[in-house]
């Protein structure tokens, strides 16, 4: 297995490894190829890629903003669970993280992912429960009725 930087010419791959994850319906960025590649170009060195038998099994999207890390779409493919490839990834996130001086890191992670969960736990991170997480999608019809309240 090799984890490296992701590029983004990863991104038929990436792209291909999210639709198999169950609950990757629900977005938290513009997960298109631009999208995409005005994440990387802002944090160039953080979001990871792994690969194993000729194809990507595993990504991170991680960025920071210079105060706090998160790290966006952590998924290993089905077939390649459990054999340290998410925590991999994760540590080289986290040393890319650490080497742009960046300290505080999050991930949101769904409620109904036992694997994931579990893995986050293991290792040490802490679930926030005096938090509540919002989203809020700027399209026209949106902004309008928003400005309308």
């Amino acid at each position: 297995m090799t984890v490296r930087t992701m590029q983004i010419e990863d991104y038929g791959g990436v792209h291909e490894l999210w639709m198999t994850i169950k609950g990757f319906g629900i977005r938290s960025i513009d997960d298109s190829k631009e999208g995409v590649e005005r994440f990387l170009k802002r944090n160039p060195t953080t979001s990871v890629v792994a690969e194993m038998d000729g194809k990507i099994v595993g990504s991170i999207l991680c960025g920071h903003d210079g105060r706090r890390g998160c790290l966006y779409h952590v998924c290993v493919h089905e077939g390649y669970r459990r054999h340290g490839i998410g925590k991999a990834m994760v540590v080289r996130a986290m040393e890319k993280l650490k080497e742009e001086q960046i300290s505080k890191v999050s991930l949101i992670a769904f409620t109904e992912n036992d694997i994931g969960n579990a893995f986050w736990n293991t290792i040490g991170w802490t679930e926030r429960l005096d938090l509540n997480y919002y989203e809020f999608t700027l399209n026209e019809k949106n902004i309008t009725a928003f400005n309308e309240q």
